[in-house]
Formats: structure tokens, sequence, C-alpha cells
């Protein structure tokens, strides 16, 4: 770094990208491509998908996720099957944000050479089951040898319809925030991995499924599309936290939650007391649920809600309300104090 020096300061081109994060590397993503797309591009960088048009009617989403070895995933902790259908479902959680429908994956895969062809081979099959259980298919992708570890990469494809699809950037002030299922149980079940690596007691059995094999709730997001209540939608990937500030941030609103409220099942409660941990904060800090976080109108009726977790067998759960932006993003703790909604969970930098 030393060698890019302006009149005795440094370039601040020069640093590394950790020293940036995420959001600001994708923020100079956005200013190094064009400016203006042609118009059947609806949606670019920014969203849980692009969304490129097809006709009148309906729309292709599409998003990428990449899977590290030793950044996202050890196979101390994970098998090579467990893996593919993990690799699968993070990309499912994006099209179901989207309220799509998947329909084909491009799958590439590069790894050194000693690595283990059946393992390879297990990789491929949970790959394979995993989008049977959503109706979609590989159709192709990349090999490449890498000098050391696997990295696996899947891009994903869906279909919506454009009066259907749902975005980070439709939430209004009034609007209520809800969640699916439970939240915190990936984290719960990575450090009770953490601890005994796979010789975990049986009653933790639950959370460590929940990080290792994440169920992607696309028939929930399809059904909350299609209510025509809801107005923005995103997976819980990174955080609750992070989550919802990136939906107040694409749609100019700030929001208010409630910690108390955030749902939190028995078998966390459970593993935060044995590990010394606080089971909200693990919620709400956590992240890789994928679970969906989203806003509904604030006449919606509870009916409706109601049939969406019927239809899709999902929990959902009324966190808090979307609030006018000059108010910020906060967290209205369990004895009613307010403070700052901060920005913790996962950052690949």
């Amino acid at each position: 770094m030393e060698k890019l020096k302006r009149q005795g300061q440094l370039d601040p081109d020069a640093r590394g990208v950790g020293a940036f994060g995420e959001a600001a590397l994708i923020e100079r993503i956005s200013g190094i491509l064009p400016s203006t797309s042609p118009p059947e591009i609806i949606l670019g960088v920014g969203d849980d998908c692009a969304v490129v048009k097809i006709d009148r009617e309906r729309a292709l989403v599409a998003t990428g996720d990449i899977l590290v070895e030793d950044v996202h995933f050890r196979f101390e902790h994970i098998s090579a099957y467990e893996l593919g259908r993990r690799a699968a479902a993070v990309n499912l959680s994006d099209i179901a944000a989207m309220g799509a429908r998947p329909t084909v994956a491009l799958v590439s895969c590069a790894m050194p050479d000693d690595f283990p062809v059946d393992r390879f081979d297990d990789i491929i099959r949970g790959i394979r089951d995993q989008l049977a259980d959503n109706e979609a298919h590989v159709v192709g992708g990349n090999l490449a040898r890498t000098p050391d570890g696997l990295t696996l990469d899947i891009f994903m494809l869906g279909e919506v319809r454009l009066k259907r699809m749902l975005t980070r950037s439709g939430a209004a002030a009034g609007d209520r925030i809800l969640v699916t299922g439970h939240l915190g149980d990936s984290k719960g079940g990575l450090m009770i991995l953490e601890k005994y690596k796979r010789s975990y007691p049986d009653r933790f059995e639950k959370l460590v499924r929940a990080h290792l094999q994440p169920a992607p709730r696309i028939e929930a997001g399809r059904l909350i599309a299609a209510s025509g209540f809801a107005t923005a939608m995103i997976d819980i990937s990174d955080s609750l936290a992070i989550d919802l500030l990136h939906v107040c941030r694409a749609s100019d609103v700030g929001a208010e939650i409630e910690l108390e409220r955030i749902p939190v099942g028995d078998e966390l409660a459970e593993a935060a007391v044995f590990l010394g941990a606080e089971s909200r904060e693990m919620a709400l800090y956590g992240g890789e649920d994928y679970q969906l976080l989203f806003t509904v109108k604030p006449d919606t009726p509870r009916a409706i809600l109601a049939d969406i977790s019927r239809g899709s067998d999902t929990r959902i759960t009324e966190i808090g309300t979307i609030i006018a932006s000059g108010d910020g993003c906060r967290l209205v703790d369990t004895d009613g104090g307010r403070r700052p909604l901060e920005p913790d969970g996962w950052d690949h930098f």
C-alpha cells in the first residue's frame, strides 16, 4: 500500500476490499456500471434478484450466491450432500423474496485436483434434490481447478408475474412488519456445531438442521405476493437487523420493532441458556435464517395473514411498524426503552 501515495497521502483506492465492506463495494459496482439500462431491465443491482421483463405480464428473476470452503462452511460441520442442498436453498430463498417461482440453475464448482469424487457427486445430488423439491432443475454451469479448497457458485433463474412482484423498495410509513418462522435457530445451530462439531446433544438437532438445511419459503413468498396487501419483502440472510435496514434504505423509511415480539422457538431459548447467550439477540443479529421479512398495508385483514400461514404451513409473526424516515430505525427493548437498531450481522468483508 505504501507504493501508491499522492502528495504524502495514501490513495484511498489503494486499500483492500476488506476496508470497505459489502454494502460499500456494491455501491462502487453501481458507480462503475452504466447509469441507464435498457427498458426491459426492470431491476438491477441492489435487491435480492435482478428482474428482466419477458413480456407485458411476466419477468425473469435472476440471482447468484457463492459458498467458499472455510469461509461459509467447513466439512467438519456439514456433509457434501447437505452442502449441495444448502447451496441451492440460499439461492431459492432469494427467489422466494421476490414472490417468484424458481425454474432453472447453473452450477459452477472450483476445486483442487485431489477433491474426492464421491464428495463431488454428493454435492450435485444435494443440489438436484433441493431443486427438485421446488420444481426447478440444473441446466448447466462450469468446472474449474483451484489450488486449495472448494468454491461452489449457483446462478438461479425464476419467473414472476409483474403485478405480483415484490421488492425491497415498496414499504411506506404505517405498514406493518412481519416475519415467517422462528428466528435465530441457524445461529444457535452454528454455535452448537462450533462447540461439539457433529457430536452434539440430540436435543439440539432442530437448531443444527436449521443451520445446515435451511428451508426456503417459496410457497410463503408466492402467497404473500399474491395477497395484494404486501408492500415489500426480503429474505433474512445477513440478519433481521441488517435486512430490515436494507428495506428501510431502499424504501426511504424508518422502522420500529419490538424485541419481545421477535419469534424465538423453545429449542433456541434452551440452547441460549446452555451457551450463555441471549436468544432474542441471536434472533436479531444471527443471520442465515432464510426466513422472509415483509411489510403489509396497515389495513391488511388478519384473515389474509392466516390464509398465507395455513397455505404455506409457515408461522407468521408481526414484529413492528414502518415509520417516517426522519425517525430512523429503532428497537424497543423489553422494558419499553428505545435504542437505534444497530446494523450487526453477517458481512462478507
